[in-house]
Formats: structure tokens, C-alpha cells, sequence
């Protein structure tokens, strides 16, 4: 195996024995022929779409990338017989699509991906073969992973907003042509640098689909006052990001005697008008993902989760019995819940298994406030703007992304800490765990952590950046008082830095390293067109 998509990658360079996330290596190779297949797939749907052949089942066929590719994301689903389904239904897929070819007399290359042939047993023997260091030029490998790890993290925002009801075809055929693009055409650098961008582009209009989807249907985040404490009874801890499964089991634990907490990626559910009518939606239980098998032990009830963040439980773990996964997600031994035709899910066991369940242990009490998503901070811009204008906001920080397990990322705290009191922190996705139980008081009423939600609602601190450019009448984002200071670990944060990147987003600083992927001369290009920094070019101000 050999994998270097997600931060704490082995030594900083790459996972060949065995991934720091948790992966076996026959897994990493099963995942490799995933996208290897992925990527026959696309070649196959982007020859007939430029020979104008209309693709049947053409939503099928995209709904199969997107998944397969969400799947493989960092800590999304360990369960290898998942993916060996997922390759045997991809392949026979491309089967179907290569026979529309031949009946439209369309032309297809002669590639691997779209000519190989086998049944499972041949699957990670092949997947060997298949994966990143298959592309030996490495600044042509460094270009390409970017864009696929980027077009990973726009499948999971696709597949969250399609789950909902909302599609964008435009984004389909995007990831698709850059599969063939990578795959059967030899782009030189400039057009693979250009994909990236494009990348970024398309990662922006997924994160405004997504955005469109939960808020049309959920309602405007609003500022929330978040339950850190639990109740005396039994409960379902939630995790993960797709807010319809939320939606569901709220509906079908109303009335049982079961609550239902958050964890994670889920806190900013709370924010939501349409969720806060349940009375058994208590409040968020523990802290970021990667503290889950310290927490989940206390937790006593069921877990579900709903897309990646799964750290696998120790051996002796008492919670693996009660986990669950749905969607993308999935590990060995656990129960998988799936949708039926109508995008329906049946949760009744967890409420019967949470009902013989001791009620979770309080391993914290308090609040958190959150819910400064753009629709909110927009009814404040005139508040925000007048603090500004007299000095009593100087400077604004984002430091959305991700959390992680590296003693590293202990900076994030220090320096949210140390920040003078003037200045107010920007932040969506895990990154906030670091900070959003800091006292760090407001200022004339506003908060010093605006939290705008889960990782996708970036998308809202891109809006609130062009609104102040707006109400300053500056010609660019990168006039403002912002400083960008990004913790990534896995794909959905690379997204969100190249959505930042296509916008014209300069000076970006990200940690708590530099991805592995990025060779040398890629860097080099990032800095030199964008001012990409590490994070350590930003000292903690402990005057």
C-alpha cells in the first residue's frame, strides 16, 4: 500500500505498512481498485457525453462515483467487503456504459481502467497496481492527487445535498471529465494546475448546493446556545455530518424516552430552526472526533455514525456493539443501516437496544454558543462593520478545518487563546474543538468565536468575507483585516483551501504540516502565485 491523503500521514511522507488512521494495507489496496474503477467509469461517461450520446440511468451512474469516492475518504469506512460490492457493481456498471458506447459507435481508449476484467479474487492484487505511485512523475502525481483529494471532498458535500433532494448535474460531469482528463490524456503542468483550480471552482458551487439544501430545508442557522450536560435517560449519540439522518432519527425516537445528543461534526445541527422543536434533542456529548474511544465508553447508548470520523475502537472496546453506521460509512462487525427506495431509514434497533442502555455518563456541563452561519452574521453586518469602523474589531481570524490527533495542534488552542482581545476568530468544521470552550468574551456583544457550522460551511465564511469586502468598498477579499490561519487532516479541508485558492485567496497559512502530496515544485507554485504559508509563519502572541 501506499497512501499520503490525510495530514498525519506515516513520517510525513506516506502509510505503506499500515495506515496512522486505522486502515489495513490489503484495505488501501481494496480502495485503490475502487477509484481505479471510479476512473474507467468516467472515462466511459465523459466519451459519451462528448459524442453527445444521452447515458441511461445517468443518475445511477453518478450517484455510484459519488458514493464510491466519499467512501474512500480518511476514516469514512473500513469494512473491505463493502468495497469489494461497491468495485464488482462499478465494474459491471462500466460494462453497461461501454455497450451504449458500442451501440453509438463511440470510440473508447485503450486504457487499464476501461479494458480490465476480473472477479473478486483479483481485486487487491490488482489494487497493488492501481493506486497513487502508479504516476512516477511526481509534480504530475502531486497535481493530480490534489485535484482528487479536492474532488473527493466536493462528493461528500454532492452526496449530503442529493440526499436531500437537491442535484447539480454541472458537478457531475466536472468530476468525471477531470477523471478522464487525468486518465486518459497526458495534460501538461499548466492545464493540471489549471484542473486544480477548476477543482476548487466546482468545490465552491457544491459547498453553495449544500448550503442551499440544508437551509431550505432545515432553515437559517441561528445562534444557539449548545448543552454540553446530559439528562437521566437512556440515549443515541449522533455523529458525522449528513443532517437528513439527523432529521430521521429525531422523528423516530420522538415519544420513545430516548435522547439524542451530538458529537463532532454534528454539534452544529443544534443551529437549525427545524431541530430545535424536539424536546429529546439534549445537547452535544464530548469534544472532537479523534477523543471518541475515550468518550464513546461513557456514552453507554447506541452511536451512529453517518460519514467519516471512525477511529477504530480498541480491542476491548465495550461500544463496537453499539455502533452503527449509514451512507458512506462502515466498519467490520458493525450494524449497517440503509436506505430504501424513497431515501428512508429505519433506526428502530438503536432505540431498543438505547433502551436497556444506562443513561450517559456527564463528562462535561456548560454551553457553547454557535450558529454564525452568513444568513445570521449578515443580520449583524451592520454591528460588525460599525466595530470595525471604530476599532473595536481589528482583525479577523478563520481557522475553520479540521482536528486531529497530533500534540501540534495544540498551537490552534495557544494561539486562539493569546489572540488580542480586539480580534475575532472566523471558524466551521472539527478545528473549533480547539478553541470553542476557551472564555474568550465578545466584543460590544459579539462573540470572539463565530462558529459557522461543520466543515462545508466554509462556504459561509467565503460569503461573509465578500459581504464586509462589500461594505468597505474594497476591490478585493485580500484588502480586508483577515488572516487565514487552516488546519486541515483529511479531503473535505483540501476542498475548502482550494475553493479559497479559485476564489483568489491569498496568504493562506495551513498546519499543522504541509500535505504530503504536495511535491516540492507544486509548493513552490502555491507560494509563489498565492503566498501558501505554513502555519508557524504565525507566532503566538503572548505579550
Amino acid at each position: 500500500m501506499f497512501c499520503y491523503q490525510c495530514q498525519e500521514t506515516a513520517k510525513g511522507i506516506g502509510c505503506s505498512l499500515r495506515g496512522v488512521c486505522g486502515k489495513t494495507s490489503d484495505l488501501s489496496n481494496i480502495m485503490d481498485m475502487t477509484l481505479f474503477t471510479v476512473r474507467g467509469i468516467s472515462v466511459v461517461t465523459t466519451a459519451l457525453r462528448e459524442a453527445k450520446v444521452t447515458i441511461k440511468d445517468e443518475s445511477k451512474v453518478n450517484m455510484y462515483v459519488i458514493d464510491a469516492l466519499f467512501a474512500t475518504i480518511t476514516n469514512a469506512n473500513f469494512d473491505t467487503d463493502t468495497f469489494i460490492h461497491r468495485i464488482t457493481k462499478g465494474l459491471a456498471l462500466r460494462e453497461e456504459l461501454k455497450a451504449q458506447a458500442a451501440e453509438a459507435k463511440v470510440a473508447l481508449p485503450n486504457l487499464d481502467e476501461v479494458i480490465w476484467t476480473g472477479d473478486s479474487t483479483e481485486y487487491e492484487t490488482k489494487g497493488e497496481t492501481v493506486g497513487v505511485l502508479r504516476e512516477k512523475e511526481e509534480d504530475v502525481r502531486s497535481l493530480k492527487e490534489l485535484s482528487v483529494y479536492g474532488i473527493k471532498g466536493i462528493a461528500a458535500y454532492i452526496e449530503h445535498a442529493i440526499n436531500l433532494g437537491y442535484d447539480e448535474i454541472e458537478l457531475h460531469e466536472f468530476i468525471q471529465r477531470a477523471f478522464f482528463d487525468m486518465t486518459a490524456r497526458q495534460l501538461p503542468i499548466e492545464q493540471l494546475i489549471a484542473l486544480v483550480l477548476e477543482t476548487g471552482e466546482m468545490g465552491v458551487k457544491a459547498m453553495a448546493l449544500l448550503d442551499k439544501a440544508n437551509t431550505e430545508r432545515y432553515g437559517n442557522p441561528e445562534i444557539t446556545k449548545v448543552n454540553l450536560g446530559t439528562r437521566n435517560r437512556p440515549g443515541i449519540l449522533i455523529s458525522g455530518h449528513d443532517l437528513k439522518d439527523m432529521e430521521q432519527l429525531l422523528k423516530q425516537t420522538k415519544g420513545t424516552g430516548i435522547d439524542v445528543y451530538t458529537h463532532g461534526e454534528m454539534l452544529p445541527a443544534h443551529y437549525y430552526p427545524a431541530f430545535k422543536k424536539y424536546d429529546h434533542f439534549i445537547g452535544n456529548y464530548g469534544n472532537s472526533w479523534w477523543k471518541q474511544k475515550e468518550e464513546f465508553e461513557q456514552f453507554h447508548g447506541p452511536i451512529l455514525f453517518t460519514t467519516n470520523c471512525i477511529v477504530p475502537p480498541k480491542k476491548n472496546a465495550t461500544y463496537t456493539e453499539r455502533m452503527f453506521t449509514t451512507g458512506a460509512s462502515g466498519f467490520p462487525g458493525c450494524k449497517h443501516i440503509e436506505a430504501d427506495a424513497n431515501g428512508n431509514k429505519d433506526f428502530s434497533e438503536l432505540v431498543e437496544i438505547a433502551k436497556h442502555c444506562e443513561v450517559p455518563t456527564q463528562i462535561e456541563k456548560g454551553e457553547i454558543v454557535g450558529g454564525f452561519a452568513h444568513h445570521q452574521v449578515f443580520q449583524l453586518a451592520d454591528k460588525v462593520v460599525e466595530a470595525v469602523k471604530t476599532g473595536a474589531i481589528k482583525q479577523f481570524v478563520v481557522m475553520a478545518g479540521c482536528d486531529g490527533r497530533m500534540n501540534s495542534r495544540e498551537y490552534y488552542t495557544d494561539y486562539a487563546a493569546h489572540l488580542p482581545k480586539d480580534e475575532v476568530i472566523l471558524t466551521a468544521g472539527c478545528a473549533k474543538y480547539r478553541y470553542n470552550k476557551l472564555n474568550l468574551g465578545d466584543i460590544g456583544g459579539i462573540p470572539r468565536v463565530l462558529d459557522a457550522g461543520q466543515c462545508n460551511d466554509s462556504y459561509s465564511l467565503v460569503l461573509i468575507a465578500l459581504k464586509l469586502k462589500e461594505a468597505f468598498d474594497l476591490d478585493s477579499v485580500n484588502s480586508l483585516p483577515i488572516t487565514y490561519n487552516i488546519a486541515w487532516y483529511e479531503q473535505k479541508a483540501v476542498i475548502v483551501l482550494l475553493a479559497l485558492l479559485s476564489l483568489g485567496v491569498k496568504n493562506i497559512h495551513i498546519g499543522p504540516t504541509l500535505p504530503a502530496f504536495v511535491s516540492p515544485n507544486v509548493l513552490n507554485v502555491l507560494v509563489d502565485k498565492f503566498g501558501l504559508a505554513p502555519h508557524t509563519d504565525l507566532p503566538i502572541n503572548k505579550d
